[in-house]
């Protein structure tokens, strides 16, 4: 029962944002599906507002922990650690879960941005603190607020979807310059043709990839988040806010 039940509340937030991307609805609905996008935004703030200065992972869901692909997260995961900086997935398995194991099993801060979805995204055991959204935007936006470089794994859709939006918060300036790398070169090999092809095509400039690093190599991959992130923008190994008491902070984020 206890099951049938989660899954028809699950339904329930699934059904909230699918009839809100259909089309006009009176004005009561959408004032209440805004009230509800305001406090999944607040909440989310509020657990996340102490995780420090993060690195964002984005890679597919769907490899096991055999796959190279999930062994090599688990070493990019580890080398974020190692930085002094957070390890922020979105917190699923697959890729997901070996860059926060990766971290978790090294001492370092591992967080996870979970999802809503027909097919139940189930939480990875490696997360120290972990935030469920309804709304796939708000995810997002958290997903990237908190960061200071994106590594994007292999992937399918999402992980492009995720990728394309850093590198065009960066193209129109709405964030700063951060590094974003993309690992495996040649499973990215056709998107560098076409990132190329675009330059050539004058769709975007050269400018427009000057941060954007393809690679194999975690070494180079640290070296590239240290000096374009960590000396760029002056973070500090161990450096986190506090949370303050007479505000409830310690409820949303205890030091483990």
């Amino acid at each position: 029962m206890a099951n049938e039940g989660f899954k028809q509340l699950r339904e329930k937030y699934l059904l909230s944002e699918n009839r809100f991307l259909e089309g006009p609805r009176s004005r009561r609905r959408e004032f209440l599906f805004l009230i509800k996008v305001m406090r999944e935004f607040i909440r989310g703030l509020r657990k996340l507002h102490f995780i420090g200065p993060c690195v964002t992972v984005f890679g597919s869901a769907r490899f096991k922990e055999d796959h190279p692909f999930y062994i090599k997260a688990m070493e990019v995961g580890k080398a974020i650690s190692n930085l002094g900086l957070t390890v922020l997935t979105g917190g699923g398995p697959g890729i997901m879960e070996a860059a926060n194991r990766g971290a978790f099993e090294n001492g370092g801060r591992s967080v996870g941005c979970n999802i809503v979805l027909p097919h139940e995204q189930k939480e990875n055991p490696y997360v120290q603190k972990s935030v469920g959204f309804r709304y796939f935007f708000v995810r997002k936006i958290l997903l990237v607020k908190y960061s200071y470089a994106f590594i994007c794994m292999p992937g399918g859709m999402g992980t492009m979807d995720e990728m394309f939006e850093a590198l065009t918060l960066i193209q129109t300036g709405k964030i700063k310059n951060f590094p974003v790398i993309l690992f495996g070169i040649d499973y990215w090999k056709k998107l560098t043709e076409l990132l190329n092809d675009m330059v050539v095509n004058e769709t975007i400039s050269a400018e427009d990839l000057k941060l954007l690093l393809i690679t194999d190599s975690v070494e180079e991959m640290t070296n590239h988040i240290r000096k374009n992130a960590i000396e760029e923008f002056g973070l500090k190994k161990g450096k986190h806010l506090k949370p303050l008491k007479w505000l409830g902070e310690y409820l949303y984020w205890k030091k483990d």
